[in-house]
């Protein structure tokens, strides 16, 4: 009798960590942050009892430090592949690239911070090195019920991971639940993207949704529908966030 498959949800560093087990291996929905390859060997070895090499797949859906964080790490102590999107651009490539990983880096320790977390290292190399780039209906390498679904908008490369038996779909970013409220994320560096993303999300017509900042969720079409229409019509950016502070100081002085 094979092993049916199982979504176990572990408590991350400041996100839910998906990993979904089979008996022919183990399959990590995201990158995590880089303090969850700790917290995902143990449970690897301790809860689920077998060896780290169990561990054959890690997806990074899109390259911020809670998503993209553990993924060479987990490489290098399990020996697994990283899959991503097949973008060919370091997504904080140049001055302004780094500028923005740094600022990142600081609002996952603020993000952390405010969920009582305790201060980490959360250092990861910028650039990711996939063994597999993916695209629009790719299936997963070695794990063929799961398939690439494009879903741009929080930033140009997000991914997210449509389970074909269960109807189940990770969405890491592309929807965060706060203070109760279904929102879209910060950022939001391609508006119409995004929209475009939440048409594609109704359209397939989810059992369930794998929240990244939220867990699993079943939201309706018209939930949906209010979080497309409530989405930003401009980037919604570090920049433009920054620049708009620097205005209402100057206006109050």
């Amino acid at each position: 009798m094979s092993f049916i498959m199982k979504i176990h949800k572990i408590k991350g560093y400041i996100q839910v960590i998906y990993l979904v087990e089979y008996d022919h291996g183990l399959l990590l929905l995201d990158g995590c942050s880089r303090p969850d390859a700790d917290v995902i060997n143990t449970y690897i070895t301790h809860t689920l009892e077998r060896p780290l090499t169990d561990l054959k797949l890690v997806m990074v859906s899109h390259m911020h430090p809670d998503h993209a964080g553990a993924a060479h790490l987990l490489r290098k102590q399990t020996g697994c592949s990283i899959g991503s999107a097949n973008v060919h651009h370091s997504w904080y490539g140049g001055f302004q690239g780094w500028l923005m990983f740094v600022t990142d880096i600081l609002l996952t320790k603020w993000v952390a911070g405010k969920k009582g977390s305790p201060s980490k290292n959360i250092w990861y190399a910028p650039t990711l090195r996939p063994d597999y780039k993916l695209n629009e209906g790719d299936l997963l390498p070695g794990f063929a019920d799961w398939r690439v679904i494009e879903t741009p908008g929080h930033t140009d490369r997000d991914i997210s991971l449509l389970h074909e038996p269960s109807h189940k779909i990770y969405v890491a970013d592309l929807i965060v639940k706060v203070r109760g409220k279904f929102v879209p994320p910060f950022p939001i560096f391609h508006p119409n993207k995004y929209k475009n993303s939440i048409d594609h999300l109704i359209n397939l017509e989810p059992d369930s949704l794998l929240l990244a900042h939220g867990g699993e969720q079943k939201l309706t079409v018209e939930e949906l529908q209010f979080l497309r229409e409530n989405a930003p019509q401009m980037p919604k950016t570090h920049w433009r966030a920054a620049k708009y502070h620097f205005w209402l100081m100057l206006q109050r002085s």
